[in-house]
């Protein structure tokens, strides 16, 4: 089989409670990618099955096996194996054995003979039920309409970034959800081409509904990201200003009343809504100068990241 690349490649992929698919899935990934050079690097998440075991047993030495000390969840252990990750290429995929990774080697041809820095997968004829598809279209139809970056899948897993754009990524709370999105904002050619999509080998699915919730969210912090992260006080200086210039407008007015026609103003809702204005201009205000404090601090200062790992493991040897 010809390969594209003798660069080494990084499968980054989270598992929690895939024991019945991950040796599986690791023949699969080794049968895919046949004359490449690279290591795949599992992330559990704090499985409460025997997935590390079966891992392990499989004593292959491309396999590394990163162990977190609880449950972060998805997006913290994609961090984890993103950091870790040593290859040119970074690969992410599901545990689940729903995405193929017979689609990996053309996907990274296009990374690389077209020059992109992510290929992204578009799933064809998804296999999954209406409570995981229903989440899925809201999220992707909030994408476009809000950033209008036209993103048919941000769903899938199955994804090739180049090394320097997904170490740049900053992935914490349920953000592998808009990782495409993360990575459009770092600066990213992308491309998106179809992939295979299969029903789950065995186990059982870990979203339901309560996603909808959870994608509006982290949108409405992604708009708040994408606007005005380096420079707050566009947001909260402006609406300052605007309340406190209301605010002396209406007691100006007030004045007026008083001195010019000797009208009582001292029992007018008008008063209090004129000083409210101005003393919430002044909060706002402040709080912009604040977090333009925190976010020069946040940029200057050393970042620690934000889980802890038990232990690695490659092949079945000692912990490093």
């Amino acid at each position: 089989m010809s390969t594209v690349t003798d660069s080494l490649l990084s499968i980054v992929v989270p598992l929690y409670n895939e024991e019945d698919n991950v040796v599986l899935l690791t023949q699969k990934i080794n049968e895919s990618l046949e004359g490449y050079n690279y290591q795949i690097v599992y992330v559990d998440d704090f499985s409460t099955d025997s997935t590390r075991i079966k891992v392990k047993e499989m004593d292959d030495k491309r396999v590394h096996l990163i162990e977190l000390k609880k449950n972060y969840g998805q997006s913290l252990a994609l961090a984890a194996g993103i950091d870790y990750a040593e290859g040119e290429y970074i690969i992410t995929m599901d545990g689940d054995l729903q995405n193929d990774p017979s689609d990996i080697p053309q996907m990274l041809e296009h990374a690389i003979t077209e020059e992109y820095d992510l290929v992204t997968g578009i799933r064809q004829k998804r296999k999954d039920s209406q409570v995981k598809k229903i989440p899925s279209k809201i999220a992707n139809f909030l994408v476009r309409r809000v950033t209008k970056l036209d993103i048919k899948d941000n769903g899938c897993a199955l994804k090739v970034f180049t090394k320097d754009i997904a170490k740049s990524l900053n992935l914490y709370g349920e953000m592998h959800r808009f990782i495409t999105l993360l990575a459009h904002l770092e600066g990213a050619q992308i491309k998106q081409v179809p992939v295979k999509h299969h029903a789950r080998h065995a186990g059982v699915s870990k979203y339901g509904l309560e996603r909808v919730f959870k994608v509006v969210a982290d949108m409405m912090l992604l708009l708040f990201i994408r606007k005005y992260f380096q420079r707050p006080i566009h947001l909260f200086g402006i609406f300052g200003v605007l309340l406190v210039i209301l605010g002396v407008l209406i007691n100006v007015y007030l004045l007026i009343v008083k001195l010019g026609f000797g009208q009582d103003i001292g029992t007018r809702p008008l008063l209090i809504f004129g000083m409210m204005f101005i003393v919430g201009g002044i909060q706002l205000f402040t709080i912009g100068i604040v977090m333009e404090l925190l976010i020069r601090t946040y940029y200057e200062s050393q970042q620690k990241r934000p889980y802890r790992i038990k232990k690695i493991t490659i092949g079945d040897g000692k912990a490093t």
